[in-house]
């Protein structure tokens, strides 16, 4: 679950809000926001590193 103050969740919500943006070149020209895109990446591996800190720490917990 994202948290509304997560930086995760902030990534993606403003990558979805400059996609929505109608005076945007790329949305006028039907074009990929290759920023919203880094945004998008940049929350995703966020959420891969957290995951396997995650995983590890209950790794190391087992023991």
């Amino acid at each position: 679950m994202m948290e509304e103050q997560g930086l995760v969740y902030r990534l993606l919500k403003r990558a979805e809000i400059r996609r929505q943006i109608p005076g945007r070149r790329s949305v006028e020209q039907g074009e990929t926001d290759r920023i919203a895109d880094l945004l998008d990446e940049a929350a995703a591996e966020i959420e891969r590193l957290q995951k396997q800190t995650q995983d590890l720490q209950a790794l190391l917990s087992v023991k």
